[in-house]
């Protein structure tokens, strides 16, 4: 039975998503399952910014959707952001030791076949749709994600 690991990614920082993307590539290389549970901020990581939507949102939620992260390269850091040019000088740092961004981490996890699950209960309260998100996020609730957890090798929360 090949070995299985599930991460819960509940933060929408830059720096978490990759730590977590990391682990979800090197696993899938490893021949691992991989399963990421995005709940609430981490959900930021599976909008695809060009079909973000405002139709049948409320107030709040059109608000919510203005002033958050529109994708994965829009995420903030988690320490020394100041304003986003925290991001900009990470941003250099990694060119110059040839790392690829945070986007290269979320393509390679989709062509791997990571298996990416959004939590039903932050779509609903954060006003998402389905059809916001990359075609192949699944929308399942907190029970499927444990279901699939406690049939893993390796859980993590990020």
């Amino acid at each position: 039975m090949p070995k299985k690991m599930c991460l819960i990614m509940f933060s929408g920082e830059y720096d978490k998503a990759m730590a977590a993307l990391i682990l979800a590539n090197t696993a899938r290389e490893m021949d691992v399952e991989v399963t990421v549970f995005c709940t609430f901020w981490g959900l930021f990581m599976l909008r695809e910014p060009e079909k973000m939507t405002m139709d049948d949102k409320t107030a709040f939620e059109k608000m919510l959707n203005f002033i958050t992260p529109k994708g994965v390269e829009d995420l903030p850091l988690s320490k020394m952001n100041v304003a986003g040019l925290g991001k900009k000088m990470m941003g250099h740092m990694m060119e110059d030791d040839d790392a690829p961004p945070l986007i290269a981490f979320l393509k390679g996890a989709r062509k791997k076949q990571v298996r990416f699950c959004a939590c039903k209960l932050s779509v609903d309260i954060l006003g998402f749709k389905q059809e916001e998100f990359f075609p192949e996020v699944e929308i399942v609730d907190a029970k499927a994600y444990m279901e699939d957890a406690l049939q893993s090798d390796i859980q993590l929360f990020i």
